[in-house]
């Protein structure tokens, strides 16, 4: 037998590097590699990095700078940075951290599998090693961005939009459900420009139709949905799909009309007012998640009171904030960073308290309801699941006790019996009504 080398991959940052890394590990494991999860037992680390803000950086950084002390240590062999640190700051890198042996920017590929000593196999393309739980899979639909946003550097890292053609989206989709994912979750740098690129037109809709249409694919879901160009015959595809989950995730950032001009974000607070009214009004139950930021250059008391009254009037479903970060190369690097991070993070806990509120009165409505939960864990005789409202890492979960029946992967009707902000609890229907009440005090902390 041959024996394989074997090699550790730590991925960071986003879902987007998550698939990057499952198309290397495809191409390699076919070629004599095996992947490993300590570094001890490995003779190639692999960093997938993320330089996208500051915190996300600063965990790239220590991390490489870890696997760094251990190949002075002579632990490992051979040690590649690639992924989005690598691409913006490969140049400094080079200088401050010597002892990697190479560092790969973005997008590619057959130069990462060159230092393998092997050549990239076009008949694996479209073909990942799941590194998700195998009932669930994020599919990328498109890469960079044409967005001009003041605050990212994303066009600096990934380049200009490209669209993959559906007919190569839909032989990967097909793939990942012949390997049992029922859950298809889409994501790009920005979702609804699909298509406009390669067929003159936003075709995201249709992209949705075929997707639909393989067997096995139970759940869609739509992540990273740009609000400026939104294309509206996709609200057509959430009523008529029962396939496509209501969960729409479209990333607003902030709602100041000063502040919108100045992000080069194209839509006005009214015209996302009218935005969000019309998806609401056209698929009532849908489940809307957002992110802003706070603590941007010109965002003063008064434009922070703005976001917040927006906030609570919207009632969004799900809402991460993130606080600002000063990128070089963006436009609104010019702008400075006057707001204090003090008062960023403080902010920050203020809309995150007061979304909490908001979600705790949502959960709370689904008591005594009947959901159908895809269950993503099993552990003894409990499970974790979630429902077609939220995506996996980010956002609610389900805990069930009396599970023991329930399978991880599969569907299954649970009744939420006790919720709080954030976590919902929940039992197989016609249960003993004894567990029902004990499950209730636990969720409260009884």
């Amino acid at each position: 037998m041959i024996k394989k080398r074997k090699i550790n991959l730590i991925t960071l940052g986003c879902p987007k590097n998550v698939v990057d890394s499952e198309v290397l590990m495809r191409q390699l494991e076919d070629q004599e590699y095996e992947f490993v999860e300590n570094s001890d037992e490995s003779e190639v680390a692999i960093i997938n990095s993320c330089g996208f803000i500051q915190s996300a950086k600063q965990e790239s950084i220590d991390t490489i700078l870890h696997a760094a002390r251990l190949k002075r240590e002579g632990r490992i062999k051979k040690l590649i940075v690639m992924g989005c640190l690598s691409e913006r700051y490969s140049k400094e890198l080079i200088k401050e951290i010597p002892e990697v042996d190479v560092y790969i920017g973005t997008n590619k590929l057959e130069r990462v599998l060159n230092e393998f000593g092997v050549e990239l196999k076009y008949e694996l393309l479209g073909e990942r090693k799941i590194t998700t739980p195998s009932h669930y899979a994020y599919l990328k639909i498109s890469e960079g961005c044409d967005r001009p946003c003041s605050f990212c550097s994303i066009p600096l890292i990934r380049g200009k939009h490209f669209s993959k053609p559906i007919e190569h989206i839909v032989q990967e989709a097909k793939y990942l459900s012949s390997k049992g994912v029922k859950e298809l979750i889409l994501i790009a740098q920005d979702t609804t420009y699909y298509g406009l690129d390669l067929y003159g037109k936003r075709v995201l809709a249709q992209l949705l139709d075929q997707l639909s249409e393989i067997e096995g694919i139970e759940w869609i879901k739509l992540m990273y949905a740009f609000p400026h160009g939104f294309p509206l015959d996709v609200l057509d595809r959430f009523k008529a799909n029962p396939k496509l989950c209501r969960y729409l995730d479209i990333p607003l950032q902030h709602i100041s009309d000063s502040i919108l001009t100045s992000m080069k974000r194209s839509s006005s607070s009214k015209e996302t007012f009218d935005l969000i009214r019309k998806i609401r009004d056209s698929i009532p139950d849908i489940a809307l998640r957002t992110t802003l930021i706070v603590g941007y250059p010109n965002e003063g008391e008064k434009e922070f009171e703005e976001l917040l009254t927006f906030i609570k009037e919207m009632q969004f479903d799900r809402l991460g904030v993130f606080t600002y970060s000063q990128e070089e190369d963006t436009a609104a690097y010019l702008l400075g960073d006057p707001v204090p991070q003090s008062v960023k993070e403080a902010r920050q806990k203020q809309i995150l308290e007061t979304q909490r509120e908001i979600s705790f009165q949502k959960n709370q409505q689904l008591i005594g309801k009947t959901m159908r939960i895809i269950i993503d864990q099993r552990n003894d005789n409990a499970a974790v699941g979630r429902t077609e409202y939220d995506a996996p890492e980010i956002d609610n979960e389900v805990s069930i006790e009396d599970a023991h029946q329930l399978s991880v992967g599969e569907f299954y009707p649970i009744e939420i019996v006790d919720a709080d902000a954030y976590d919902m609890f929940g039992i197989v229907s016609a249960v003993d009504p004894s567990l029902r009440e004990s499950i209730k005090n636990k969720g409260r902390g009884k």
